[in-house]
């Protein structure tokens, strides 16, 4: 059986690949319209059915709407959007889940505008240069979130950046939708026009805007959905943030793509998404590791019932096999792992439902349809031969336009054949199932979030009592990595961790603070004078470094 002719598959590809290149399976048609369209026509095919259902912190339902409802509340959206912004002007959002955001996401899908998602845990630095960068002309947001000042903070930047950047709390869309349709047309959406930039480091420390496109984020959402065996009128439980692809892509539009129930969370809580789950009946789950670690940990006590799941995924960290053993346990179901990354909208591999007991321990599954990867030599970009690590690279409908404004780094990124170079190193089985053994880059994940040591780094240094910093991921049980900072001071004087921390916390967000703080007489050096980040990971995890406070 060729590739090519593979309908839409609910098992694995049976293949005998004679090197490390998984060509293209045509399984399943790539939808050539917007998202705009996609939700279009699901308000006449599944008008009455639920589209999206707001869960509070405790737990409680809140508002519900239908398909129509939906479409006919993004179309009052996306018409206000157009009286002060035209097609391809980018929007941001700054906020916590709520179901306005939702409601924005489609407006500005209808609207031809570009969604620009920002991380609501950024401090004042992080947030002006997203702002900047992706040359925003509007913000909406939240008052506060877990303590941050958001509207504080957004009101110093914006009178800062020296453009005009309208503040707009993001609650009034349900006031402006309260004021009914008005006047207007709505523009031609195409399927390649850009939908979203999500922005992600590289080695440089500086974010990169990836402009996602229409097509690449609702056809990911829809093979993602079809892979994890959805069906129409499925209950998807979210409680990834929106602002990341894997909330705003994977969950929102897969809900849309299958015509599935989207119970979004406002915040995440392991106790209420027991309860949620228990009570509503919920069928598919999504998350991270540390969810599900902090999810089964609440349930000790009194477990609740998950029989109603079919489905769960987790990606954006590693799996731990036995966390993989306790889902099974409890849940019933193997967890699906997930591969990806922004750049691809973002999933290049997901596992199957029947997958063997060593593919679920060991691999991230098989590409998803219609998505070539082959894994390359570092050194000269050739395909390897089977069972040799390599570079994961990756090309098809996923991929990403480019870097906003960063045409550089988009040639460094892309090929001019179309491959996507992931950064991550990697090797592939004869039946094309991937598994990942480390990164090119340095980037470290906590509990699913990218965090890059240059940025962290270059914050640190910053103090003057710091002469050199070195940042690194060391493993953890809860998010998978934790930080840890390496630092020589100037002179005698030291700063303590509680100063540290301190410090770092007005320039970046917790999840980049360190939780290890080593102070170093002597660095680990390559012949050219470069410190040796392997070296001091390979001593910290040794216990050669005393981990105690500074």
């Amino acid at each position: 059986m060729k590739l090519k002719d593979i309908k839409i598959s609910m098992v694995s590809y049976k293949l005998d690949l004679q090197k490390s290149y998984f060509p293209a399976v045509k399984s399943g048609e790539i939808w050539d319209h917007s998202v705009g369209e996609e939700l279009r026509l699901a308000s006449f095919d599944s008008s009455l059915k639920i589209a999206l259902v707001e869960v509070n912190e405790s737990g409680k339902i809140s508002r519900k709407w239908n398909f129509q409802e939906l479409y006919n509340d993004a179309i009052i959206v996306a018409k206000h959007l157009l009286i002060k912004h035209k097609k391809g002007d980018r929007i941001a959002v700054w906020s916590s889940n709520k179901p306005e955001w939702v409601l924005l996401e489609y407006g500005v899908a209808l609207a031809g505008l570009v969604l620009v998602t920002v991380n609501p845990s950024y401090q004042a630095d992080e947030l002006k240069y997203v702002l900047s960068q992706s040359e925003s002309s509007e913000l909406f947001l939240c008052r506060s979130f877990r303590g941050n000042p958001m509207w504080r903070i957004a009101n110093e930047v914006c009178n800062s950046i020296g453009v005009e950047i309208e503040m707009t709390d993001i609650e009034d869309i349900t006031k402006i939708v309260l004021k009914g349709d008005i006047k207007g047309e709505l523009p031609e959406v195409q399927s390649d026009d850009p939908f979203q930039i999500q922005y992600t480091s590289g080695t440089t420390g500086f974010p990169k805007g990836a402009m996602l496109h229409h097509k690449g984020l609702l056809n990911n959402a829809k093979f993602y959905q079809e892979r994890m065996k959805a069906k129409n009128g499925d209950k998807f439980l979210n409680s990834m943030p929106l602002f990341h692809c894997a909330g705003s892509g994977m969950a929102t539009l897969g809900c849309l793509t299958h015509r599935s129930e989207h119970y979004l969370m406002s915040i995440f809580d392991p106790i209420v998404v027991g309860k949620v789950i228990e009570k509503e009946k919920i069928t598919q789950w999504g998350g991270v590791p540390t969810m599900f670690v902090q999810t089964l940990k609440a349930q000790n006590d009194k477990f609740r019932d998950f029989s109603s799941l079919k489905s769960v995924s987790s990606g954006g960290s590693n799996v731990p096999p036995a966390l993989a053993k306790e889902i099974k346990s409890k849940f019933n179901i193997d967890v699906q792992i997930v591969y990806g990354q922004t750049e691809a909208s973002p999933i290049i591999t997901l596992a199957w439902p029947n997958d063997q007991a060593d593919q679920l321990k060991d691999t991230v599954g098989q590409p998803l349809p219609n998505i070539e990867v082959s894994i390359n030599s570092t050194d000269n970009g050739k395909i390897l031969p089977i069972g040799e690590v390599g570079e994961i690279c990756c090309r098809g409908y996923n991929i990403m336009l480019g870097y906003f404004n960063n045409n550089s780094e988009t040639e460094k990124t892309i090929s001019s054949s179309g491959w996507l170079r992931t950064g991550d190193l990697g090797y592939m089985d004869r039946n094309g199932y991937i598994r990942v053994t480390g990164r090119t880059q340095e980037m470290i994940i906590r509990g699913g979030e990218n965090i890059y040591p240059k940025e962290i780094e270059n914050c640190i240094l910053e103090n003057n009592a710091i002469s050199e910093v070195a940042v690194i991921g060391v493993p953890d049980k809860i998010f998978g990595e934790v930080i840890a900072c390496f630092l020589k001071f100037n002179g005698s004087y030291k700063l303590g961790e509680d100063e540290l921390k301190k410090f770092i916390r007005i320039k970046l967000s917790a999840q980049k603070t360190p939780k290890y703080w080593i102070n170093i007489e002597e660095w680990p050096l390559t012949a050219s004078g470069k410190i040796q980040k392997f070296v001091l990971r390979e001593k910290f995890l040794n216990g050669e470094y005393e981990r105690e406070k500074i």
